[in-house]
């Protein structure tokens, strides 16, 4: 699967062993040796590795003591103009869970999202409360990676694709944020979930290998409980790509998230390599299907957001292949400053919620 640390993709036609998901797990590994992604944020980040499969996690928990403001933690993140934070205000809840071990604690601070994504934002501090990056650990050359977390499991049924990415506001202080994006082809505004988490570390160049800044394990789960935050539009429209015509079912659009449901008229065809990789001929049908699949959203001021290399999911289905594609924005933006949608060149207004 191509750029790991930020492009996931799940395709239900394919199981993996216990070999096979060792074997993307080592992949995953080295592609950390690889340069982060810049975003446009103005906040340091390194990509953090977030896996595809949606596994279950053990269950544990430990209480935190007042719960964060959604506005003081994602704000930073994801825009602090005035819309940006009353929006946060109406659709973020706090969550407050967290675990310590061996004198670093993580906590899971705050949630938002719609019906089918999810951003998360997580604390990882000193409980001593020196800096929690050494002065030669700058994080946004020091490749961090956090060992055994797959993202929160919250999701029972259905495919799941996402990332997540570490943030220093200061690097002087004790802490450092974790943000997840979390997508899927099912509703998931509800449920408990739980998160589990090993080893921080950073890659180091030298001896190509992960090297822990801080051992230990910490899991905990919480409650999620939000409102859908979308618009839905499209259905029935038809275009037609690479001589496959497809069928928009539904599009979702919230201040956070887009996503597209659609259908295609030709069935894809995975192959059953066993080796662990993506074979050239099941990326072919990724592309088909999925990443060539172009997904445009226009601002009211003109301005033009490419999400045609967001995530996605493809099941055959009676000779068809039923997709979905989508995931989450790298910014708040308001409905009222969302003109339109295109998919594959087809293009549907953005209602005013």
């Amino acid at each position: 699967m191509s750029e790991l640390f930020d492009y996931k993709k799940e395709m239900s036609a394919l199981r993996f062993t216990d070999e096979q998901k060792r074997t993307l797990a080592n992949a995953a590994a080295n592609a950390a040796k690889g340069p982060a992604r810049k975003r446009r944020r103005p906040v340091f980040r390194t990509a953090l590795i977030a896996a595809v499969l949606a596994m279950a996690l053990v269950v544990g928990s430990s209480a935190a003591g007042l719960l964060p403001e959604p506005i003081d933690v994602f704000s930073p993140i994801f825009g602090g103009a005035v819309a940006q934070t009353e929006i946060i205000d109406k659709i973020g809840h706090p969550i407050g869970a967290s675990d310590s071990d061996n004198g670093i604690t993580i906590s899971a601070d705050a949630i938002m999202g719609d019906q089918y994504n999810a951003v998360i934002v997580y604390t990882i501090s000193r409980d001593d409360g020196e800096r929690i990056l050494p002065a030669d650990k700058a994080l946004d050359s020091s490749r961090l990676l956090m060992g055994g977390f797959s993202g929160a499991s919250w999701v029972k049924r259905g495919g799941t694709h996402g990332s997540s990415w570490f943030v220093d506001e200061d690097p002087e202080d004790n802490k450092i944020q974790l943000v997840e994006t979390a997508s899927s082809n099912v509703p998931m505004t509800k449920g408990t979930a739980s998160a589990e988490f090993e080893d921080l570390c950073y890659w180091d160049t030298e001896t190509e290998a992960p090297v822990p800044l801080y051992s230990g394990k910490w899991k905990f789960r919480f409650e999620v409980n939000y409102e859908d935050c979308a618009v839905y539009l499209g259905g029935g429209e038809t275009f037609v790509q690479d001589d496959v015509a497809f069928v928009i079912d539904s599009i979702s659009v919230s201040p956070i998230a887009v996503k597209v449901d659609y259908t295609a008229d030709q069935e894809a065809q995975w192959s059953d390599s066993g080796s662990g990789r993506q074979s050239e001929e099941d990326s072919q049908q990724a592309r088909r299907y999925l990443e060539n699949i172009e997904i445009l959203l226009t601002k009211t001021d003109g301005t033009t957001i490419d999400l045609s290399n967001s995530g996605g999911s493809i099941r055959p289905e009676d000779g068809k292949s039923v997709c979905s594609k989508g995931g989450v924005l790298e910014e708040i933006i308001p409905l009222e400053d969302m003109a339109s949608i295109s998919v594959g060149g087809v293009v549907c207004e953005i209602p005013k919620k």
